[in-house]
């Protein structure tokens, strides 16, 4: 069976609509005739169910500038799963997602109205902007042509932690952090705020706050740290120095979290900005950390290598990589995890 090639799209005829489209959800119907894109008709010239295109067969049909080599290495992959899948186009599927495949559930196809996964295709050397990713599932294709699937989603974060801090809490501000000298109890064992100084000790004489956890409880006036000036200025404005416009990136994170519920720690032994817990009812009695969060701005470029070292790290530690990406519209939750379809 031959087809032809004609702006893009690829013309079989009516043998092709009943044996391809209706028994196996390729291309698009068009009157008698069935239309393919040139990722399917690769895939059916490589499967040998196409003699050629304008004479093409298989190698010189992928070699040539009407189809994309990394589309039919995905595409392929997934028909390989047992997916029915199609193009993304006006022809085709209509999709807004940015997404150049519609994956249908198993046992589905174009004539259900049911989606699986939406791909985007990229190479592991791409730079993929961060207000692409969100429902849709990245398919990375490597220098060796392997193909590794990252779903990303744009969640709710939330969680039920309910603590109210003291007001005026005295500190001492340092190079890089705070100290409060004989805390209340509560601040750390409900709030867990800061890291005591003596570990073993049963109560907490000196507890040790970051400069992100000590700006936001000045900003709750929960803590006094009785500078010259203003104190949450003079809070804010060290760790500016120590961390540049970083900081206030993070220091808006971080006290999104605290309104949601969440408790932020430090990510650093993860390569994250905080972990999270979700639900502290005490630091006693305190559950693995669910989240790790890295905080990025809106404008932010993925290089899908870092991504999945980021998802590979999270999932390694039984958690689920997030990241924050900071604008001046506020804070947009993108969650990305491996993904196995």
């Amino acid at each position: 069976m031959d087809a032809t090639l004609s702006g893009g799209v690829v013309r079989a005829g009516r043998q092709a609509r009943e044996q391809f489209h209706d028994a196996r959800g390729y291309g698009h119907p068009d009157g008698q005739d069935l239309l393919l894109s040139p990722v399917e008709a690769a895939h059916l010239l490589y499967r040998g169910d196409l003699d050629a295109v304008d004479g093409m067969g298989f190698r010189d049909f992928l070699v040539s500038a009407a189809c994309p080599d990394l589309h039919f290495l995905v595409y392929k992959d997934l028909r390989d799963r047992g997916f029915y899948l199609s193009p993304t186009s006006a022809d085709w599927v209509d999709d807004e997602s940015g997404a150049d495949l519609v994956v249908y559930p198993r046992g589905k196809g174009p004539w259900d109205d049911e989606v699986a996964y939406r791909i985007r295709i990229v190479s592991e050397r791409a730079t993929v902007p961060a207000a692409d990713l969100g429902d849709v599932v990245l398919a990375v294709v490597d220098e060796e042509s392997e193909i590794t699937y990252l779903e990303t989603d744009r969640p709710e974060i939330e969680g039920s932690t309910d603590y109210d801090p003291p007001a005026d809490v005295p500190g001492s501000l340092l190079e890089d952090r705070v100290l409060v000298w004989e805390p209340p109890e509560e601040l750390y064992e409900r709030g867990f705020y800061g890291q005591p100084l003596d570990r073993d000790g049963e109560s907490v004489e000196t507890l040790q706050l970051s400069l992100v956890e000590a700006a936001h409880l000045v900003r709750q006036g929960a803590l006094a740290l009785g500078t010259d000036g203003d104190d949450e200025t003079a809070v804010v404005e060290r760790g500016q120095r120590v961390e540049g416009d970083r900081f206030d990136r993070r220091l808006r994170v971080y006290a999104a979290l605290r309104e949601a519920g969440v408790v932020p720690k430090t990510g650093y032994k993860f390569g994250a900005d905080f972990r999270t817990y979700a639900d502290v009812e005490s630091v006693s009695e305190l559950s693995h950390s669910e989240l790790l969060v890295r905080v990025v701005p809106e404008a932010h470029g993925f290089a899908p290598r870092d991504l999945a070292l980021d998802v590979r790290l999270a999932g390694g530690v039984r958690k689920r990589m997030v990241f924050a990406l900071t604008g001046p519209d506020g804070i947009a939750w993108l969650s990305a995890e491996r993904l196995t379809p």
